[in-house]
């Protein structure tokens, strides 16, 4: 058998959590459940797989996961990353199953349902991302938004997908991307003034990763806000034939591919305002507008305990 980690980070997953275990049951791998405060059934369900739960308190997805890793003992293999609300389909634990190559990382097809219906359309899916990676030789990248793993060495794909199918209702989708918005403008940001070292656009090779970051950092960015949401909405929609998918999937591509990227762009922009009235930096602007505190967290000491 292959030695394999999963690592599944948590807030309230009741909904979904047993779903993503019952899909790993025929890796026979070690599951860590990492969760952040959940208040729901979440811990009692990732023991009752045989999980190991951590717990500690969250910050990103970056520092969560890595945070995760370096908990890690040295002896371990193999590490998959994967979200509580997605599955490991059959196809998949059969490749993994049967053998991974000698590489530093593995990239493995990832496809969506949105409210029970698969996205087909709109040139997203399958993503090709790197879930799969050798401990010691991956990492994920440190940043707010669209995070990916590094791994230093060569690469391989597997044909196997993971299926993302979140069940949790319209509006906790709503709430978690107007989330997803203030972290994205944090690293719009960051990446124009440089106010968090260490956490900027990582190398990602040459993959399809690369490609799209490419294209958002040096085509996309470069076009007017706002106006650049209406196109990327139509290059998905038409262009890509994102109208031939279903009426849920159609949803998806004017909620994500239009609202979001302008909401992305309206709180950027309310951001910058700030900055120029008030003569505020990125960081006091990102706390005032957006409350995201991104001021170094002084730790006390023991001694400053007692």
């Amino acid at each position: 058998m292959i030695d394999l980690t999963v690592i599944i980070l948590t807030r309230d997953e009741e909904i979904h959590l047993q779903r993503a275990l019952m899909s790993l049951r025929a890796l026979a791998a070690r599951v860590i459940v990492v969760d952040s405060g959940s208040s729901d059934a979440t811990i009692r369900i990732a023991r009752a797989a045989g999980a190991e739960v951590w717990q500690h308190p969250w910050t990103n997805y970056a520092q969560q996961f890595n945070w995760a890793l370096d908990r890690l003992g040295p002896q371990t293999g193999w590490v998959l990353r994967l979200d509580a609300d997605e599955i490991v389909t059959a196809e998949l634990a059969d490749q993994i199953r049967a053998g991974l190559p000698d590489v530093a990382g593995i990239y493995i097809g990832r496809s969506m349902c949105f409210q029970g219906q698969p996205v087909r359309y709109g040139g997203l899916f399958p993503a090709q991302m790197l879930r799969l990676f050798r401990h010691g030789q991956g990492r994920v990248e440190q940043r707010w938004m669209d995070e990916h793993v590094i791994v230093q060495g060569p690469v391989a794909h597997l044909s196997g997908q993971i299926i993302d199918d979140n069940r949790k209702p319209l509006d906790w989708w709503i709430a978690k991307h107007n989330g997803y918005a203030s972290r994205e403008v944090v690293d719009i940001l960051n990446h124009r003034h440089g106010f968090l070292p260490g956490q900027g656009i990582a190398a990602l090779g040459s993959g399809q990763a690369a490609r799209k970051r490419w294209i958002k950092t040096h085509l996309y960015a470069r076009l007017p806000g706002g106006l650049r949401a209406v196109i990327y909405f139509l290059y998905r929609y038409i262009v890509r034939f994102g109208f031939l998918d279903g009426r849920r999937a159609r949803a998806f591509h004017l909620l994500q591919g239009f609202w979001y990227r302008y909401l992305v762009d309206s709180k950027l922009a309310e951001v910058e305002r700030f900055m120029r009235r008030e003569t505020a930096s990125p960081v006091a602007a990102i706390h005032a507008v957006l409350g995201i505190d991104l001021s170094p967290k002084i730790v006390p000491t023991q001694k400053d305990a007692a």
